[in-house]
């Protein structure tokens, strides 16, 4: 099975088109059959799905609504942010402006893979988080010994 893996460094052009990665659109065309992407925004970054992995997380915030106060909020801020993203010939996709607004995405981007769908992050935003992930790494071996990663 492919996944979304690896991160790479891009730069938007003027239009705010991100050129995706040949080997995640591998995965996109190979795995999912598909040439679109939800995009939506997050935390800090923006998630980028393939259409089916998209419709496995509404189902499951459809499932959760009931059970937690609030929870209404989160999903109407990812919902709200939801874009359709076709993947153009030469393999990019438009980023909408509001959204790299909103994320603070300006020229400069990482796109990380995260296995079922890849995130776009402002590069100095993610090389803070790297480099934060990178110093907390032993906070990680608890809970990668119980993966028996460890």
């Amino acid at each position: 099975m492919q996944r979304f893996r690896s991160h790479s460094e891009h730069t938007l052009d003027p239009k705010g088109r991100l050129n995706i990665p040949t080997r995640f659109r591998d995965v996109l065309r190979e795995q999912y059959n598909s040439e679109m992407l939800i995009v939506t925004h997050w935390d800090k970054n923006l998630r980028a799905y393939p259409v089916a992995e998209w419709e496995a997380l509404e189902e499951k915030l459809l499932a959760q609504e009931e059970g937690q106060p609030d929870f209404d909020e989160l999903v109407r801020y990812i919902i709200a942010g939801v874009n359709e993203c076709q993947v153009d010939k030469q393999g990019r996709i438009l980023l909408p402006p509001t959204l790299r607004s909103e994320m603070g995405i300006d020229k400069d981007v990482a796109v990380v893979g995260m296995l079922r769908h890849f995130e776009i992050w402002d590069k100095k935003l993610w090389d803070e988080e790297a480099s934060k992930t990178r110093q907390n790494f032993g906070n990680y071996r608890a809970g990668l010994a119980k993966l028996g990663i460890m």
